[in-house]
This record gives C-alpha cells, structure tokens and sequence, in this order.
C-alpha cells in the first residue's frame, strides 16, 4: 500500500509501508514558520500565513518571495510555530465577563438622543 499525499514534504521522504517504522532525519523535513507582515513602518504586525523552511534564513527568503513581492513591506517577522504559545479554549473563562464591561466603550452612550429627548420635554418659553 503507498502513502499518497498532497504535501511534498511526505512525498520528498518516500515514506515506506505503514507497518514500517521510519525515522526522519532533520534534513527530510522542513520546519513550518509563521510569517508576520507590516506594510508601513510604525504600525503593527499582522500574521500572513506560513512557510516551510529548512531554517530561519530559507524561510525569510521564502515569506519575502511570497508575502512582501507584490504589495507595500516596511518588514517581516520570522517565528517557527512550534515557538507559537497558543491559550488553550479551555481557559477562556477569563473572557467571560467581556460583555459586562461596554461602560468603557464610548459608543454605547447615546448622548445626542438624551439631549434631543431632554429638549423635546422642555416646555415652551418662547411667548407669541
């Protein structure tokens, strides 16, 4: 029976039958590394996708092919994703409350409303 898969990676290795133990070496595989992306120089970083590399230099000549060739790049951040600290779902109790806290957003006042509302239950002054 042969292993078929899309990812070249498994295909490059030649995986034998299942049965058979294989044991990689580091330079049959390449190492997955997150690619983060600023398009002008003071703003922020944003994740852009992935790329598999041999090391950290393949993979910023990779991620600068692929994420910085066509649209504007003031710089790129490089991160292997095993290096990637991710919070586990079950912890995200700590959001719990997010919703009980809109008193610190300004858009949920209505202040125009409250005034129009205050000034249409004044009684008329002006005398005809």
């Amino acid at each position: 029976m042969e292993n078929i898969s899309l990812d070249p990676r498994f295909q490059r290795a030649k995986l034998p039958e299942l049965d058979e133990e294989v044991i990689l070496n580091a330079s049959d595989s390449f190492v997955t590394f997150e690619v983060f992306h600023q398009k002008k120089k003071g703003t922020h970083h944003s994740h852009v996708g992935i790329v598999h590399a041999p090391n950290a230099e393949m993979a910023m000549v990779f991620a600068k092919e692929q994420f910085a060739r066509r649209g504007a790049t003031s710089n790129l951040w490089i991160v292997e994703s095993s290096n990637v600290l991710a919070m586990d779902y079950t912890d995200s109790d700590i959001f719990d409350t997010t919703p009980d806290k809109q008193h610190r957003e300004a858009g949920i006042y209505k202040t125009r409303d409250k005034i129009e509302k205050y000034q249409a239950e004044l009684p008329n002054t002006k005398q005809d």
